[in-house]
């Protein structure tokens, strides 16, 4: 696993981690006893001018600590073999953050720099601290890189890599607000950036509306401030799109409205006076990524999902993690117990299956809180379909054996995307799928290719061919997109849960049983 620096304290706003101020080490540390005027110890019994005095140490050492510091803030030279690369972050949704019980980094940015740091042939190290504090600590060159959704600045501090993505601003604010149809309708509020770019907006915009009010957020991460503006503690703020877009996943409350300023380039930031051979290697690295579809697959990962729910499908489903999801809750950690799927995720799936009622029917016959058909709940042992203590126990192992399925070269998160295709449309009718993406030139170990192999079963050009013959592959492909996000929302909303007796000294939910 690769290693990580993390700043961290407590459990921040709904289970994500707050990041406070690293404390410094000192170089040499001192005795702490305090030395009389005259140089005697403390109880006088140690002669005049033979103690340890803080002073004299200190006017012994100077030059050493001027030379040792000195040393400490040169640019770090490219990483070798066996050596690191060491990439300073923050946490946010796409930048660093954690995801699932074992608390599995994740994020855009992390998972981009992990792919270059092996292109290299070495590890990454992620040094994790509150986003002010970035650029002073690359400044300082304590790593190599900052990855932190960076837009391009002026100055000649640092350098900045070839863009991976473009995104805009918007003005996010609560739906109960009047909607901003003009910009001019600015003049006389306040409005809080997100970062340093939206500043550098809304200073641009001040130049003709005087009378705008801008600052800088004060919140841990971008999700805490569309939290506030959810809650209505910032009226007006100025986000970025794709974090506006999982915000509303989160906070249906919030409404987007006009764009300001142009499409920006997202970016890593190096300094200015860091190795310029590293530099060129990035440059090389993200040329790489963009011709060979890696940075597509890898966006869809993040961001391809979030826009299939209508804001109030989300609505509801966060009124029913209130209501519902409580009376379940147990069964589902039980099964992530017995099979080691977080609970989340199967109360997600569970979901999006039956709205979490044990009694759900449809009309081909597939039953209860998991939607088995009959011929899985005979091979899981199930006696009763509509007994959620039985189904969601199933649909977890049922999981796991289809998951089984998948060949092991498929990397996660996607194999567990494939795994629940193969829930709703049958393993067959996956495995067909897989030997049509091979036949057609496709990966089909990546759920981005899957998504746009698996609707072509429903075709009969395609579907004529195949063993299994024609499946409703699109219904899949949905229904794991609508999965994904579930379970996002719930990673926010809910925490992690481990059984007691594990082998970490494991802790129990609240309601846990």
């Amino acid at each position: 696993m690769i290693p990580e620096d993390k700043e961290r304290k407590g459990i921040h706003g709904a289970g994500r981690p707050r990041l406070r101020r690293m404390k410094r080490r000192p170089l040499l540390s001192l005795p702490e006893r305090p030395c009389r005027p005259d140089g005697g110890g403390e109880s006088g019994d140690i002669p005049k001018g033979k103690c340890g005095c803080r002073g004299a140490a200190l006017r012994l050492l100077l030059p050493l600590l001027l030379i040792l510091s000195a040393c400490s803030e040169q640019p770090l030279p490219f990483p070798e073999a066996e050596q690191e690369l060491v990439v300073l972050t923050y946490v946010g949704p796409l930048t660093y953050d954690m995801e699932g019980e074992g608390g599995t980094p994740v994020g855009f940015e992390h998972d981009l720099a992990q792919l270059f740091a092996a292109e290299l042939g070495i590890s990454a190290r992620f040094v994790v601290v509150p986003r002010h504090e970035i650029r002073e600590r690359l400044t300082r060159h304590e790593a190599h890189l900052a990855a932190g959704w960076f837009s391009p600045a002026p100055g000649k501090s640092f350098r900045y890599s070839a863009p991976f993505l473009f995104t805009s601003d918007v003005l996010a604010r609560h739906e109960d607000a009047l909607p901003l149809r003009d910009l001019a309708q600015l003049q006389g509020q306040t409005v809080v950036a997100q970062g340093s770019r939206q500043y550098r907006a809304l200073r641009e915009l001040q130049k003709q509306m005087p009378n705008l009010k801008a600052r800088e957020s004060r919140a841990d991460t971008p999700l805490d401030l569309l939290a506030d503006v959810a809650s209505r503690k910032v009226e007006i703020a100025l986000v970025d799109q794709a974090l506006v877009s999982i915000g509303q996943n989160y906070y249906p409350a919030l409404q987007t409205g006009l764009e300001v300023g142009k499409a920006e380039p997202i970016a890593w930031m190096f300094p200015a006076d860091g190795d310029l051979r590293l530099y060129e290697r990035a440059q090389e690295f993200i040329e790489k990524m963009r011709d060979d579809r890696a940075l597509m697959i890898l966006r869809d990962r993040y961001l391809g999902h979030l826009e299939r729910l209508r804001p109030m499908d989300v609505v509801v489903f966060i009124e029913r993690i209130e209501t519902l999801l409580p009376k379940y809750r147990a069964l589902f950690q039980q099964a992530q117990q017995e099979t080691g799927i977080d609970w989340r995720l199967l109360a997600a799936l569970s979901y999006q299956e039956s709205h979490w009622n044990p009694l759900n029917t449809s009309p081909t016959g597939v039953r209860g809180i998991m939607m088995l058909t009959e011929y899985t709940a005979d091979r899981m042992g199930v006696s009763n379909r509509l007994d959620p203590n039985e189904s969601i126990l199933a649909g977890a192992r049922y999981v796991n054996i289809l998951k089984s399925y998948i060949p092991e070269s498929t990397p996660e998160p996607d194999r567990t995307w494939q795994a629940l295709a193969a829930y709703n449309i049958g393993p067959g009718h996956f495995n067909a799928a897989r030997r049509l993406a091979g036949r057609k030139g496709v990966n089909g170990d990546s759920w981005f290719e899957m998504k746009k192999i698996l609707p072509l079963l429903a075709r009969p050009e395609y579907y004529a061919n195949l063993k299994s013959g024609r499946a409703r592959g699109g219904e899949a492909v949905i229904l794991v997109e609508n999965v994904r996000l579930f379970y996002d929302i719930l990673l926010r909303h809910q925490p992690a849960w481990t059984p007691l007796g594990s082998g970490d000294g494991g802790w129990k939910t609240e309601d846990g049983p």
